[in-house]
């Protein structure tokens, strides 16, 4: 696991995240469009319009209402089985890359967002990044990699949001 990167690059910050898989880019590609697998990691349902993944398609959202009342909508910018996946999530934009690592996959997840979410959301990223590759994040990992990821990232973007005081999660 490596820590998440932020960019100042760009109209707005983005932070990136990096793991290795060990399976090869075909099979992390249907952990990212296939719904039974995007459930295991993924922190909402994603609702493809049409049900296929195609640039300029309509995604919907919903979290779980035991977690946020909360529903994002979204749209595929960018569609390259296997290997890129970009699209909206609300109001930011999400870009999965994957590449070949020996036999393997490299998976870079850059989510572009507004300033005050960076910290929040690679905490949270980091736990949906551990469950893909097959770890459970330990209980209470997310506040300790919030503070950390936030005495980071203020001095260069400024205060860190964090979760709305609705969210039920961790």
């Amino acid at each position: 696991m490596t820590e998440p990167v932020l960019s100042t690059q760009g109209d707005r910050p983005s932070i990136r995240l990096e793991r290795r898989l060990s399976d090869p880019p075909s099979v992390v590609w249907r952990s990212l469009t296939e719904p039974d697998r995007l459930s295991t990691w993924f922190p909402c349902q994603i609702l493809v319009d049409g049900g296929t993944w195609r640039v300029g398609a309509a995604l919907t959202f919903p979290f779980p209402q035991e977690v946020i009342e909360m529903t994002l909508t979204g749209e595929v910018l960018e569609l390259d089985a296997p290997n890129l996946l970009v699209y909206t999530w609300g109001p930011e934009t999400l870009r999965f890359e994957l590449l070949d690592d020996d036999g393997g996959t490299r998976l870079l997840l850059t989510d572009e967002l507004a300033p005050a979410s960076a910290a929040r959301n690679a905490a949270g990223w980091d736990d949906c990044l551990d469950r893909l590759t097959g770890r459970t994040p330990q209980k209470g990992s997310w506040q300790p990699r919030f503070e950390r990821y936030s005495a980071r990232f203020e001095p260069v973007i400024g205060p860190q949001d964090r979760p709305p005081e609705e969210y039920k999660g961790e």
